[in-house]
C-alpha cells in the first residue's frame, strides 16, 4: 500500500466522522427547535434575541438544520447543506453570540464557531468516498459511459 493510498483511506474516514458528528449536532437541534421548544418558541426566543423577522427565521432555521444535519450523516448534497450550515452559523455568531465572548456557559460563540467550522469543511472537502452522494455520481457516470458507448 502507497502513502497516497493509505492518506486516501484516512481523508475519507476523517470526512465520515466529521459528517457523522456535525449532522448528528445540527439534526439534533433542529429537532429541538420543532419539538422541545417548539416553532413558536423558537421564534420568541429569536426576537428576544434581536434576530431580524424571527418568524420567518425561526422556521427555515430548524429545518435547514433537521434536514441538513440528516443530509450531511447521509451525505446527500454534501457541499450545498454544509455550506448553508456554514452560513447559519456566521449568522448565529453575528446576531446573538459574539456579544456573550467564547465561551457557551456566558452565551458566547465555542459551539456555534465550532459547528460553523465543521460544516465550512465539509463544504470545502466534500463527503468522501463514503456517502450516497457517491452513489449517484458513480450511477450518472455509468449512465453516460452507456449512451456514449
Amino acid at each position: 500500500m502507497t502513502t497516497l493510498e493509505n492518506n486516501h483511506r484516512l481523508l475519507a474516514a476523517a470526512q465520515i466522522v466529521l459528517r457523522l458528528a456535525i449532522g448528528f449536532l445540527f439534526a439534533a437541534h433542529g429537532w429541538q427547535k420543532f419539538s422541545q421548544f417548539t416553532i413558536a418558541g423558537t421564534t420568541a426566543s429569536f426576537t428576544e434575541m434581536g434576530v431580524p423577522v424571527a418568524n420567518l427565521v425561526a422556521p427555515v432555521v430548524a429545518t435547514l438544520e433537521l434536514v441538513g444535519g440528516i443530509a450531511l450523516i447521509l451525505g446527500i448534497a454534501t457541499r450545498i447543506f454544509g455550506a448553508l450550515l456554514a452560513l447559519d452559523m456566521f449568522g448565529a455568531i453575528v446576531l446573538v453570540h459574539a456579544q456573550g465572548g467564547v465561551f457557551v456557559a456566558e452565551g458566547g460563540f465555542e459551539l456555534v464557531l465550532a459547528l460553523g467550522a465543521g460544516a465550512a469543511a465539509l463544504a470545502l472537502m466534500g463527503p468522501g468516498s463514503w456517502a450516497l452522494d457517491r452513489l449517484f455520481v458513480r450511477r450518472k457516470g455509468a449512465q453516460r459511459d452507456s449512451v456514449n458507448a
